[in-house]
């Protein structure tokens, strides 16, 4: 299964660690919060803002540089408060990923600051050969293609011999349609589950990676 996939993709956030997580948690008030600051409403305004800009441009950060003038530092400056610490190592996760054959990345729509704080709680920081952020992207996010273009680009990313996890599935489609190999993480139903030849939807990420060993 996947014997010809020599470069390994995958999220971070609901990815690597579970949506449920108290980190999950933090990311989610830092954004609202980030959101009711900038356009001065409550939390529940905030919501709803954070909710169309994800709909209509991908992620809050893009959506608020769009339709407004904020600088995307200063929007990710949350990330600086947040405690990493509620989320623990993973070895079984580490012994996963080291097993597979080739490159393995993380693409993510955060920021490399943050992706390096939660792989290194992870203890998951040697695992990877790259990540790739959102200020590696132009600040474009997942699903767009310039995202995705920029990625294949940095890192000489063969897509026929790519797969990509994701937890998000409009994050597949595009990646999918170049012949990526995709695996849906979404944490529930079956421990894994075959979709079509290429396609997979997993709840047990290290489960599934086992198996391709």
């Amino acid at each position: 299964m996947l014997a010809d996939i020599d470069t390994w993709i995958l999220d971070l956030d609901n990815t690597l660690y579970p949506a449920d997580s108290a980190l999950a948690a933090q990311l989610t008030h830092g954004i609202v919060s980030t959101i009711a600051e900038y356009y001065g409403t409550d939390v529940p305004g905030a919501r709803q803002i954070q909710a169309e800009l994800v709909a209509q441009y991908g992620t809050s950060l893009r959506g608020a540089m769009v339709t407004g003038t904020i600088d995307p530092h200063d929007f990710l400056s949350f990330e600086r408060r947040i405690d990493y610490s509620v989320i623990s190592p993973d070895p079984a996760l580490a012994v996963a990923l080291t097993a597979l054959p080739g490159r393995r990345y993380v693409y993510t729509n955060g920021s490399a600051y943050h992706a390096e704080q939660a792989l290194r709680q992870l203890g998951l920081s040697a695992c990877f050969d790259g990540v790739f952020d959102i200020l590696a992207g132009d600040l474009i996010p997942k699903p767009y293609p310039e995202s995705l273009d920029a990625f294949l680009k940095l890192f000489d990313v063969e897509p026929g011999r790519a797969a990509m996890f994701d937890d998000l599935a409009v994050n597949l489609e595009l990646p999918r349609a170049r012949g990526m190999a995709t695996i849906l993480v979404d944490g529930t139903g079956t421990p894994y589950e075959q979709l079509d030849e290429r396609h997979w939807r997993v709840r047990d990420l290290k489960g599934f990676l086992h198996l391709l060993r």
